[in-house]
């Protein structure tokens, strides 16, 4: 399969694998943002994609940004329609701030069919 991914940033990363038999591709922040505890944040990655149709992308969290950190992802849904810019929604479960880096894994995306009803 190939999905068709383009930079609206100069510096964004496409997303990709890391390894062989990876199961999810990473994503990238576009932008350095501080997210306070309890706060959500929408995290611009910098890239518009083309999911096919049949397809979604699904958001997850990064496991060691999760244990470590206390962020998690949400609203993690991309369907095959979407064109705009990939936004990463981050909420700061911890009691502490934290600082997201541009260029910085911040969540992985796995790419599953869809059955309709």
């Amino acid at each position: 399969m190939t999905i068709k991914f383009q930079k609206v940033s100069d510096d964004a990363i496409i997303p990709h694998y890391a390894h062989q038999g990876d199961a999810g591709m990473d994503i990238f922040s576009a932008e350095e943002i501080i997210v306070k505890p309890g706060e959500r944040k929408n995290i611009r990655t910098g890239v518009k994609m083309e999911m096919p149709e049949g397809y979604v992308g699904l958001v997850w969290d990064k496991s060691g940004l999760a244990l470590k950190n206390g962020i998690k992802t949400m609203a993690g849904v991309i369907d095959s329609g979407y064109r705009g810019e990939i936004g990463i929604v981050l909420a700061n479960l911890s009691d502490q701030d934290y600082k997201v880096e541009k260029g910085q894994k911040i969540a992985q995306m796995l790419i599953q069919k869809v059955e309709r009803a």
